[in-house]
C-alpha cells in the first residue's frame, strides 16, 4: 500500500513552508505553489539555452519517505531528510524505487487526481550547498557540497505534470500505474 505522508507547497515569497493536510491540483500544477503554470524558462539542465519559455513538466514532484532514508544513510546523516529539504510536493511511503518508475506512468489519487510522470528528478549541487548549511554527519564533521547529488543519483524522485485535477490528502492511499510499452508496437512475426 503506497500513503500520502507528507505534502507541500512552495510559494515564491514563502520558500520554506511547512506541510499542508492537502493540496488543491489543477491542470496547470498545484495551488498556490511557484512551478505553476504551463511554462517555465529553461535552465542549467535543459535543451534550450538558459531563459527560453517552454513546457512545463515539472507541475509537481515526489519522493519516497524509503528514498529519503537510504540518501539521508548513503550521506552519513543522523537524521533523515525531510520532503521540504529537497522542495517535494508529495512524500509517499510504501514506494521504495519511485524514482525509477518510467514516464508515462500515472500516479491515481481517490479525489480522482491524476498524475502523470515526466521525468526524473536530477539531483542539484544548489541543494547541496543548501543542505550543508543544515545538516552535519553523524559523527559531527561538515557534509562536501557534492553529498547529496552523488547520494541521491538515482532516488531524488520524480517530477510531472497533472492530467486530471483534483486534491491529494495526507493520508491517501495513491495507486500507480506504471506505464507498459503497448503491445500493437512490438514487432511480431506472423
Amino acid at each position: 500500500m503506497i500513503t500520502v505522508v507528507e505534502l507541500h507547497a512552495y510559494s515564491k515569497l514563502d520558500p520554506e513552508r511547512g506541510s499542508v493536510d492537502e493540496l488543491q491540483f489543477e491542470v496547470d500544477g498545484i495551488v498556490g505553489d511557484r512551478h505553476r503554470g504551463h511554462l517555465r524558462a529553461a535552465g542549467g539542465n535543459d535543451k534550450q539555452p538558459k531563459g527560453t519559455m517552454r513546457r512545463n513538466e515539472r507541475m509537481w514532484s515526489a519522493i519516497s519517505v524509503e528514498e529519503l532514508e537510504q540518501i539521508s544513510s548513503d550521506m552519513g546523516l543522523a537524521s533523515r531528510l525531510s520532503p521540504s529539504d529537497i522542495t517535494a510536493n508529495l512524500c509517499l511511503e510504501g514506494a521504495p524505487d519511485l524514482s525509477k518508475l518510467p514516464k508515462g506512468s500515472m500516479l491515481k489519487f481517490p479525489s480522482g487526481l491524476e498524475l502523470l510522470v515526466e521525468e526524473f528528478c536530477a539531483p542539484c549541487l544548489s541543494k547541496g550547498e543548501l543542505l550543508k548549511q543544515r545538516y552535519r554527519k553523524a559523527d559531527g564533521s561538515e557534509l562536501m557540497p557534492t553529498a547529496f547529488a552523488k547520494a541521491a543519483k538515482l532516488s531524488r524522485g520524480l517530477l510531472g505534470v497533472v492530467e486530471l485535477a483534483g486534491v491529494a490528502r495526507v493520508g491517501d492511499v495513491v495507486e500507480i500505474v506504471e506505464y507498459a510499452h503497448p503491445a500493437w508496437l512490438t514487432k511480431t512475426a506472423d
